[in-house]
């Protein structure tokens, strides 16, 4: 007996160091998760093409599935733009998981789509309004507990956050999963030129949902949607006309200028390659010190992000018990240990599982200068002392056919392609290239990345892409983030612009008329590009690569204007003294942040956080 109960310690001893370590995996600086989740009891029903009335008269149709059961219950709110029965499928078991455990899910078509009156016109004025509307009447029902919060991924996350800024008085919590920041800068026109790789795709989808199954007069009114908005949009994207430039189009339709409005809990769900990956930590960042946030960065394209792939992995819960304990916690009022949950939590590639952290960015950032050499070749802290020969490459649209970027941008469709984990057959699409020496310690990046570059062309103008990759032992070149930039966009709002330790590490760029700068033929200029955030450990014996390429195909296509200006031209990297290219990393350092130095449970307060909103 004695033998076989020292067994069991030793079992139970191994067991107990196994739970550590496993703890481990899912802790750094910012705390451990915790489980929450808790059965399910009840059955549902489902009410179709439920009339809601708004303040203008318009009458959208809602879905609304509900325990089968009597009582009150609290409501969680969707609005689409998909069609509503479309939606319903795209959410997986979440929907039906949560009302299973008593919540009503309303699923609302958006004015102008699916079976809703009215003319399409997305996040304009009207649809950000029918959100509060929608929160009241769902409030006012019989089976309504007072209590509503908002849920789903994309287009319907952007619209939790639109909603929440109007501050209707039931709303409760919102679970925004991949929303949006900045409608210009995060998706529509990066660096300036159009993404023609999910734009198209992504209104089409949305016009052609709404052409469908719908009653005569309200089908007109769907197709006046479409004369009215849609075709003007992208003629005008296209013609290089208002809506190619920053401004009230733009400023309307982007969540960072409502964010400061926003008074309920809101949980962000991101993705590392995600459509949104610029602007998801922005919208944390902007919510932290205001209302009970929390952070979730995964290793997702859009596709995957949108439904949390791959979850529960790293001791993080599936985005279906992440909704019920902040939900339970908001709504329901019940005890879930909020407090408890890690602020963020981004998954580490290289490392190559979820750990949390403090803050973001990360208070222990110590950005360092990378320097672009002439030898094709890229150094730490060493600025060139002599004049080097540049790297030239020929100004054309087809460049970044075969690289990580044309899965990201076709939200996750071209992520199976083998270029999404090895680019380097993008070599022969042109483009400069300089790749340091293999590293003899890890290298952990967290955070964005500026490229600040000096270049020449022989045309009127010119535009870069800057990919940052790891390159293993083997050559295989993974691509890890990107950057996009025109030079006759490059004015730069330093007010608006993150710099940490004197690294301007996020570059603001204005991209309106008035911003545009003149591009001299063989005149040295300079060109600062904002490469989107990530989270990376380079580990030792790889290799960090830098290109710069002409272009990002499918993904990015400049205004018809824009593209006459540069086609053709011969454009150089300059990597010299007085015109040294290069790029600023979010190193991670074992100490605070200068000026950073108390608080946090890694002993360093928050970094300060820049305006990135329109000026005025």
């Amino acid at each position: 007996m004695g033998r076989s109960w020292r067994k069991v310690a030793t079992v139970l001893a191994t067991c107990a160091a196994m739970l550590g370590v496993f703890a481990a995996v899912a802790s750094a600086d910012g705390g451990t998760w915790t489980p929450y989740t808790r059965a399910a009891t009840y059955t549902s029903v489902t009410d179709r093409d439920v009339p809601i009335t708004m303040r203008d008269g318009t009458v959208l149709r809602a879905n609304v599935e509900r325990p089968d059961a009597p009582g009150r219950f609290p409501v969680l709110i969707t609005q689409t733009p998909y069609g509503k029965d479309v939606a319903a499928t795209a959410l997986g078991a979440g929907g039906s998981s949560l009302v299973q455990r008593g919540y009503v899910q309303v699923t609302v078509d958006v004015r102008g789509t699916g079976k809703s009156a009215g003319a399409w016109d997305s996040f304009g004025p009207s649809e950000q309004q029918d959100g509060y509307d929608i929160v009241e009447w769902a409030a006012a029902q019989s089976w309504s507990s007072g209590k509503v919060g908002l849920d789903g991924p994309s287009y319907m996350g952007l619209n939790q956050l639109f909603t929440a800024a109007l501050r209707p008085p039931h709303l409760k919590a919102i679970f925004p999963v991949v929303p949006m920041a900045d409608g210009y800068r995060d998706i529509v026109f990066s660096g300036g030129d159009i993404n023609v790789s999910f734009i198209p795709l992504w209104m089409g989808l949305i016009t052609g949902g709404g052409l469908v199954g719908t009653d005569p007069l309200t089908l007109l009114q769907h197709v006046g949607g479409l004369a009215s908005f849609t075709l003007p949009t992208l003629l005008g994207s296209l013609q290089g006309g208002d809506v190619a430039y920053d401004g009230p189009f733009w400023k309307t339709r982007s969540t960072i200028e409502v964010l400061d409005r926003i008074q309920v809990p809101t949980f962000v769900v991101g993705g590392l390659h995600d459509l949104f990956q610029r602007g998801e930590p922005l919208i944390y960042e902007r919510l932290k010190s205001r209302v009970p946030s929390r952070l979730v960065m995964g290793p997702w394209t859009h596709v995957s992000g949108s439904t949390g792939s791959g979850l529960p992995a790293d001791g993080v819960p599936s985005l279906t018990d992440l909704q019920l304990r902040w939900f339970d916690q908001y709504l329901k009022g019940i005890d879930t240990n909020i407090a408890a949950i890690p602020k963020v939590t981004q998954y580490a590639y290289g490392d190559d599982r979820f750990e949390t952290q403090s803050d973001w960015p990360n208070p222990k950032l110590d950005p360092q200068t990378w320097y672009l050499r002439g030898g094709s070749t890229l150094t730490r802290g060493d600025a060139p002392g002599v004049a080097e020969t540049p790297q030239t490459f020929v100004q054309h649209p087809l460049s970044g056919i075969c690289t990580m970027s044309t899965g990201q941008w076709t939200a996750g469709l071209g992520e199976p392609l083998p270029c999404f984990t090895d680019d380097r057959p993008n070599a022969l699409s042109g483009g400069a290239s300089y790749e340091s020496a293999p590293l003899s310690s890890d290298l952990r990046l967290s955070g964005p990345i500026a490229a600040h570059l000096w270049l020449t062309t022989t045309a009127s103008d010119a535009a870069v892409t800057v990919r940052v990759d790891d390159v293993a032992p083997d050559g295989t070149s993974t691509g890890m983030t990107t950057g996009w930039q025109s030079a006759s966009f490059r004015a730069v709002d330093a007010s608006r612009s993150r710099v940490v330790r004197g690294h301007e590490i996020q570059p603001w760029h204005p991209f309106t008329k008035a911003s545009v700068l003149p591009v001299q033929s063989g005149v040295a200029t300079p060109v600062d590009v904002e490469v989107f955030p990530t989270n990376w450990v380079l580990k030792a014996g790889h290799r960090l690569k830098i290109v710069v390429d002409p272009a990002d195909f499918p993904h990015e296509l400049p205004p018809i204007p824009a593209l006459l200006a540069r086609l053709g031209g011969n454009v150089s990297i300059l990597t010299e003294p007085g015109h040294a290219s290069a790029i600023d990393l979010p190193e991670l350092g074992t100490t605070c942040a200068a000026g950073v130095r108390a608080g946090g449970p890694d002993g360093c307060a928050p970094l300060p956080v820049p305006d990135l909103t329109r000026a005025g």
